[in-house]
């Protein structure tokens, strides 16, 4: 008999419709002001600290609803933004300058679904507030970097091919070699062309080799340096917990950083700004410290100071960057004491393993490098950074060391938590700097959310209103399943992980209330045609869907291609729109076509009906 449900099919779209309202169930339980807590790079938030910070709250009066520690942060949820802004002043002054106490807004999902995997949908700075930051990375010292490592290998390679050099010197924009004769320096000349095919390489006065990189090499540095911060700052925000942070690549040397729920924007900037790189050096044993301290630095060496402020004699020539570090963990060796295990890229790899090859047995540290901002500005009206370094540890080399090695000599677990955490993160290949900063306040985000869901509602309510008169019955089918619809938009929304609900994504949403409504259009309108040629109630309904299955289909296939492009070239709002729509046309097909006709065929099919109410 026509029009005759299968169970199979009744008890699919039961399933999905009930799974979509599963994972859209977070959303109406809103978000808590909450202030997070984290460690900075000599410190680490430990279980006990709960009850410090609980103390501290009850001394001044502020009740939290909760006060939570996990992933080594703590996160404390407050009743108001009054009590938010307090409790972050006083916890400050309560745990010092080691630990990041920042503003944010947490998610009050209850721990049920929270076990279900189910969370609210991600919302955009427009919605949610936060801080959008531009940055833009220095490409000068990004270069000057790529010459330094190009000098040492320079004096790494020259010596293993047994070719004698007077100097190797880095200069403005390229590397100076200068040889002893004549035959020397055309054989070096020889045998660096080859091995260096990304440079030129021109003679010069004094028996000078000029070493300049081309300009596809200069294009693949600065390409290089903006994806790589844009890597290690995402790794940065991570590690602090902030949710689903936007970090991208804008033009040539810029990169958009967004914060949702961010409201402490002097943090947000300082853990920014944190640029740093890693350097792996030997520690120079042939020279006495002493004699350095006094003045008499040997010229092939540097003095820094470790963290206790002991200075110590190192090499001057770098073994190894940050920027090869792919991993790094803690851990301990078979006798129980505290270590760092690294991994590196295979270029890494390779240096390391050249660099230990004969120096087995002696201590190599590692040094951490910070470029400060000084206040001040150059010609060209950006900031110059300040270089200050430190050694962080320093280990004995046991054996020749490649893409994967320890670091020993640490003296607590602490210690190898801090520093594998501080590689993990990664060093920035070049300074960088905020050129542009907007903040956009909770009560705003408030508000456009607001004006959005006005604008849902009032359109739903004139399309209910539309459908009910027009159609009678089938009108009031039409809107259960217009209702399902956004249900299902927001479970979907919520359960993909890198989709984010902007205030154009509502936009879209409000655009797809209307097009979920065109395909019952299409289809009730065929059933009344049916009815005028003679057709049966039955016939009726059974050709009205399948006669314009084909045309809703086309249309909303057109549609969604269009989505498609918007979503591949377009950025931000755009975007925002694109995905919205490409699944409320998903959706709304799902739920036009096979809701609709699921539950008319509960209703009319499968019996005799004389008159169809429509």
């Amino acid at each position: 008999m026509l029009n005759k449900n299968s169970i199979w099919k009744v008890l699919l779209v039961i399933l999905t419709i009930g799974l979509c309202g599963l994972y859209a169930l977070p959303n109406i339980y809103g978000e808590d002001n909450a202030v997070q807590i984290s460690a900075g790079r000599d410190a680490t938030v430990t279980e006990q600290m709960v009850t410090q910070v609980e103390q501290t709250l009850a001394e001044n009066s502020i009740t939290p609803k909760s006060v939570e520690f996990e992933d080594n942060q703590i996160l404390v949820r407050l009743t108001s933004s009054d009590a938010q802004l307090r409790a972050r002043e006083l916890l400050e002054k309560e745990l010092g300058t080691d630990y990041y106490v920042a503003m944010n807004l947490a998610a009050d999902t209850p721990d049920w679904l929270e076990n279900l995997g189910a969370s609210p949908m991600k919302l955009g700075l427009d919605l949610r507030g936060g801080v959008h930051f531009l940055m833009e990375v220095d490409m000068s010292e990004a270069i000057k970097k790529s010459l330094e490592d190009a000098e040492n290998g320079f004096r790494t390679s020259l010596r293993e091919e047994g070719l004698r050099y007077r100097t190797v010197t880095q200069r403005d924009d390229y590397v100076a070699i200068q040889f002893r004769d004549q035959e020397t320096l055309e054989k070096a000349e020889f045998f660096l062309r080859n091995q260096n095919r990304d440079l030129t390489f021109e003679e010069e006065a004094d028996l000078v080799l000029k070493a300049s990189f081309s300009e596809s090499k200069l294009t693949a540095i600065r390409d290089n340096a903006v994806k790589q911060n844009i890597t290690i700052i995402r790794n940065r925000v991570n590690q602090l917990g902030v949710a689903e942070p936007v970090v991208q690549k804008q033009g040539a040397d810029r990169i958009v950083v967004q914060l949702p729920g961010i409201q402490d924007t002097a943090r947000a900037k300082e853990i920014l700004n944190a640029t740093a790189t890693l350097e792996f050096r030997m520690v120079d044993m042939d020279h006495d410290v002493t004699d350095a301290i006094n003045g008499r630095v040997p010229a092939g060496a540097q003095l820094i100071n470790d963290q206790e402020g002991r200075p110590q004699l190192l090499e001057k020539q770098i073994m190894l960057t940050g920027n090869h570090i792919t991993d790094a963990n803690s851990g301990v060796d078979e006798y129980g004491i505290p270590q760092v295990n690294i991994s590196l890229d295979s270029e890494g790899g390779n240096k390391m393993s050249r660099a230990t090859r004969g120096n087995i047995g002696k201590p190599m540290a590692t040094v951490f490098i910070e470029y400060k901002s000084t206040g001040e500005r150059n010609a060209e009206g950006k900031l110059v950074f300040e270089k200050h370094e430190e050694v962080i540890s320093i280990a004995t080399i046991r054996a020749q060391l490649g893409s994967s090695f320890r670091i020993t000599g640490l003296d607590s677990p602490k210690e190898a938590r801090d520093l594998a955490l501080l590689l993990r993160a990664g060093a920035l290949i070049a300074p960088i700097q905020i050129v542009e900063e907007r903040t956009v306040g909770p009560s705003l985000g408030a508000e456009n959310i607001e004006m959005g869901m006005q604008a849902i509602v009032w359109g739903l309510v004139a399309v209910l209103v539309f459908m009910t008169v027009y159609y009678k019955a089938f009108g009031l089918i039409a809107n259960v399943a217009l209702l399902t619809n956004l249900v299902v938009i927001v479970g979907v929304m919520s359960m993909i992980p890198g989709a984010t609900l902007t205030l154009p994504g509502m936009a879209g949403i409000v655009l797809t209330v209307g097009m979920a409504v065109d395909a019952n259009v299409l289809i009730f309108e065929r059933i009344r045609e049916e009815i005028r040629d003679g057709r049966s109630p039955q016939q009726a309904i059974h050709m009205g869907y399948d006669s314009a299955f084909s045309t809703i289909m086309d249309a909303n296939v057109t549609t969604l291609i269009a989505g498609m492009i918007l979503f591949a070239v377009g950025t931000g709002p755009i975007k925002g729109f694109s995905i919205t729509l490409m699944i409320g046309i998903a959706t709304s097909m799902f739920t036009a076509i096979v809701v609709t006709r699921m539950i008319t065929n509960a209703v009319w099919g499968g019996r005799r009906v004389n008159k169809l109410p429509i």
